[in-house]
C-alpha cells in the first residue's frame, strides 16, 4: 500500500493553553474566541457574558465533553476553566474510588494514575479538536524551582500550575501556550531607589528560563493581552495556500498541468494576485521536476 504523503500547511482547529497570573482576565480573553463555550470548574465566570456549564465533578466534566464531540450545539470554541481545578476534580474522584489520598499511594504511584486518569480528558478534548472545534485550557501559573542538569544552581519560573506528571501532558498536547503578566518596568523613585510599575497586560507566546510559553503559528515572542493578537491562529488558509498544497501533493504531470489552467483563470478574475500566481507556476515547475524523473523510471 502507497503512503498517503501530504504537503504544505494544513488547516486545523487550535489547542491552546493560556495561564498567567491571578486576576489579570484570562477567563475574559478566552470568552473572546470563537463562539466559545465555557466548562466551568471553579465558578470563575460569573460576570462574564458568555455560555457556560458550571462543572462540579470529574464525571460531569467527561460526560459533558463527550456530548460536545457528538453535537456541538453550534459552539466553535470548548473551554476548560480551569485545568488545574479540573485536575482537582480527578484527584478527588480517584481519591473516593482508591479510599486513600493520591500522595500516600507508595512509589508516586499515585501520581502516575491520576496522570493515566488524566490522559482520557486529554484523548476527549482531541475529539472535540477531530470535531472541528477550538480547545482552549485556561489555568492558574505558579512560581517553582527549576534545576537543569546543566546548571549547577536553580532558578524560579513561572509553570502552569499542574502536578509534575500531569504537567507535561498538558504541555505536549497543546499548540499554543500563551503566559499572561503584567509588564514590569523599573522606575526610579525621589529616593535614587528602582521601584517595579506595571499595569501593561502582555503575552509572551515563546518558552524562556522565567516561563513556559510555546506556539507553532509563527507568533511573535510578545504580544498585548487581546483576541487581536491571535487572529492569525484562527485565520483559513488562503485560496492561493490551498492550491499550493494541492500543487505539493499531485500525482501526476497532468494534474499539474489542470491547476495550470485553474491558477491562469483565477489570476484572471482578479482571485489570486500576480505575485501568488508566480509563486504558484514556480511550485508546478518545482513538483514537475520531482515526478518527471519517477514517470521516466516507470516507462522504463
Amino acid at each position: 500500500m502507497g503512503l498517503k504523503i501530504e504537503r504544505g500547511v494544513l488547516a486545523s482547529p487550535v489547542k491552546a493553553v493560556i495561564h498567567g497570573v491571578e486576576g489579570i482576565g484570562k477567563t475574559t480573553l478566552a470568552a473572546q474566541w470563537p463562539n466559545p463555550l465555557i466548562l466551568d470548574t471553579e465558578d470563575g465566570s460569573k460576570r462574564i457574558d458568555c455560555a457556560r456549564v458550571v462543572i462540579h465533578d470529574w464525571l460531569a466534566l467527561q460526560s459533558a465533553m463527550l456530548d460536545l464531540a457528538g453535537d456541538a450545539q453550534g459552539f466553535e470554541t470548548i473551554v476548560i476553566d480551569s485545568i488545574d481545578w479540573a485536575e482537582q476534580l480527578l484527584r478527588k474522584h480517584l481519591e473516593k474510588k482508591l479510599g486513600k489520598p493520591v500522595d500516600e499511594m507508595p512509589y508516586g504511584r499515585g501520581f502516575g494514575i491520576l496522570a493515566e486518569q488524566f490522559g482520557q480528558l486529554i484523548a476527549q478534548a482531541d475529539g472535540l479538536v477531530a470535531a472541528g472545534l477550538h480547545v482552549l485550557f485556561v489555568g492558574h501559573s505558579e512560581v517553582k524551582r527549576c534545576t537543569p542538569p546543566d546548571l549547577d544552581e536553580g532558578y524560579d519560573r513561572y509553570e502552569i500550575k499542574l502536578s509534575k506528571k500531569v504537567g507535561p501532558i498538558v504541555k505536549e498536547w497543546s499548540d499554543l501556550i500563551l503566559f499572561c503578566n503584567y509588564k514590569t518596568k523599573l522606575v526610579e523613585g525621589a529616593d535614587g531607589r528602582k521601584k517595579g510599575r506595571g499595569k501593561e497586560r502582555v503575552m509572551y507566546a515563546e518558552r524562556t528560563a522565567a516561563w513556559d510559553a510555546k506556539n507553532r503559528y509563527g507568533l511573535p515572542g510578545e504580544l498585548p493581552m487581546g483576541i487581536d493578537a491571535l487572529s492569525q491562529c484562527f485565520a483559513a488558509p488562503s485560496l492561493a495556500d490551498t492550491i499550493a498544497a494541492h500543487i505539493a501533493s499531485a500525482g501526476s504531470v497532468a494534474q499539474l498541468g489542470k491547476y495550470g489552467d485553474r491558477i491562469d483563470q483565477l489570476v484572471s478574475e482578479d482571485k489570486i494576485t500576480s505575485d501568488e500566481w508566480s509563486r504558484l507556476t514556480d511550485a508546478i515547475a518545482a513538483r514537475h521536476q520531482e515526478i518527471e524523473p519517477a514517470k521516466e523510471v516507470a516507462d522504463a
